[in-house]
């Protein structure tokens, strides 16, 4: 199966069969969503895919990927055939960048002094919280 000799491929369906995306349709989304471009261009899925090609994914939690196509691939395959269809070219976050992104920041500030939080205070900040959730 490896042997095959692809000339095009979407890059919906490129980035489905090298695992990237569980499914094709969710790799349609991400790109019509604009987490996926070429240097600071959008793409739409219908765009064909060319070896030497880089591509910045951005995920869901706001962090960016960066692939070089090195082959083509339309059909799904395992995740040892996948990797030998695409190199992943992100930079290696240092150690500061790993410790920052580690711990939650609150957006809820309390003036100093002013004690513990009272049932309504704890009401009101879990309400924030959910409206969080909401979008």
């Amino acid at each position: 199966m490896l042997n095959r000799n692809v000339t095009e491929v979407r890059i919906d369906t490129y980035l489905w069969a090298i695992r990237l995306y569980k499914t094709r349709t969710q790799a349609a989304e991400a790109i019509k969503g604009g987490k996926i471009k070429v240097g600071a261009d959008n793409v739409k899925p219908a765009r064909m895919v060319k070896v030497g090609d880089a591509y910045t994914l951005t995920t869901d939690d706001g962090e960016k990927k960066t692939i070089e196509v090195t082959a083509l691939i339309d059909k799904r395959q395992s995740y040892e055939i996948a990797l030998l269809h695409y190199k992943d070219t992100t930079p290696v976050l240092t150690k500061e960048q790993k410790l920052s992104k580690a711990f939650f920041n609150s957006n809820i500030t309390r003036d100093r002094g002013t004690g513990r939080p009272t049932k309504k205070d704890r009401r009101d900040i879990n309400d924030i919280g959910m409206e969080d959730d909401d979008n």
